[in-house]
């Protein structure tokens, strides 16, 4: 397999790890990116975009990456507090007044964002139709009872973070997430990433390559919040290969379904620690917050440690060779994108083999090791 793009001197040792992530890992496609000080030092790519037509991994290639999604929907939120429109402490049904319904009317903004708000699912029956609609999911989750007291626990919101902060975020802005990642990110950036892809992009886009069976199982211990929530809500699965299909893409699941590449990702995350190319999106303050723990120890949902910022994942969830200031997200199936201010780089990795099983596939963590070591010289 040929790893393709660029790879400065003295960061040979990311790339030597991604060919082994083909060799060893059972890779298909992927693409990875390293930036530092603001400018690209790894941005490669190799494999196969899609195993039916053997058509490779290209430079413009694009996947969804699940749940990495939600850092750049964190991303947007927090521009709106630095902006002053959305306040981490005021109640969330300040904004969205029928959120208050069940007992939620003094809910804060900060709970939702740090996955303490008690909504890791959504009770009723709903069709795929509902799910990729908006509005029935959001309306449904405006009158739902928490599952513990907000603010007492926290626990994965694994599909519903995106319905809640999305929400917020259109009721502040008038615009849905799609169209304000579109906007305030992407464009000033000029990121190729998307909440609800154009139909025009489609072609660029990858193919995912379900995981087996066996490995979700292992994930599904029967009569917990883990087993209710990952199908929840609709019956839809990581592993289903209706991801593949443009209903799903052209959505906007701001929890899990955008679409993009490596390097947006690094891109974006490296504008949150430092300017890019002039622009840098958020104050330093503003990053300091968001990255600072709101919530740490056993998840309610995961049974793992975890820890959230505001709205960000944090360390040890996010990456076990993550230092301990890094901020970001992972993905289902094993992507993951972040920055690590302390240690001045954001990283990206890409992926369509999907895979459930951190330890026998360790894709991320391998590259994340080697940038570490690559920076520090």
């Amino acid at each position: 397999m040929v790893v393709e793009g660029h790879c400065e001197p003295g960061f040979e040792a990311v790339r030597d790890a991604f060919a082994r992530n083909f060799a060893d890992y059972k890779e298909v496609g992927a693409a990875c990116c390293v930036y530092v000080d603001g400018r690209p030092v790894v941005d490669i790519w190799g494999g196969v975009a899609d195993v039916a037509t053997d058509r490779r991994w290209e430079q413009d290639t694009i996947v969804l990456v699940y749940s990495s999604t939600k850092g750049v929907t964190a991303t947007a939120a927090n521009l709106l507090v630095e902006r002053g429109e959305l306040d981490p402490d005021a109640p969330a049904a300040g904004y969205w007044p029928e959120f208050a319904a069940a007992g939620k009317e003094k809910v804060p903004v900060r709970s939702v964002l740090s996955h303490q708000a008690g909504l890791p699912v959504v009770d009723g029956e709903f069709t795929l139709d509902d799910v990729l609609a908006w509005h029935p999911i959001v309306a449904a989750l405006a009158t739902q009872a928490p599952r513990w007291e907000p603010g007492t626990a926290h626990g994965y919101h694994m599909r519903t973070f995106g319905w809640l902060v999305g929400e917020l975020v259109r009721r502040v802005t008038g615009r849905t997430i799609g169209r304000f990642v579109a906007d305030e990110l992407a464009a000033p950036l000029g990121l190729d990433f998307w909440i609800g892809l154009p139909e025009e992009q489609e072609p660029r886009c990858a193919t995912l390559v379900p995981a087996g069976d066996s490995d979700l199982v292992e994930l599904l211990p029967e009569g917990t919040l883990l087993r209710e929530a990952i199908p929840n809500p609709g019956g839809l699965f990581a592993y289903d290969e209706r991801w593949n299909t443009r209903p799903f893409h052209a959505a906007e699941l701001p929890s899990s379904n955008g679409i993009g590449d490596a390097r947006s990702l690094a891109r974006l995350y490296a504008s949150l620690i430092g300017e890019v190319d002039g622009v840098r999106l958020l104050a330093p303050d503003t990053v300091k917050a968001a990255a600072t723990p709101q919530a740490r120890g056993t998840d309610a949902v995961l049974m793992i440690e975890t820890a959230y910022g505001l709205g960000f994942m944090l360390p040890p969830s996010l990456d076990q060779y993550a230092g301990p200031g890094a901020f970001g997200h992972a993905g289902a199936g094993g992507s993951l994108a972040f920055a690590d201010p302390d240690a001045g780089f954001a990283f990206a990795y890409v992926m369509n083999q999907l895979r459930f099983d951190p330890v026998r596939y360790p894709r991320a963590p391998s590259l994340v090791k080697a940038v570490y070591e690559s920076v520090s010289g």
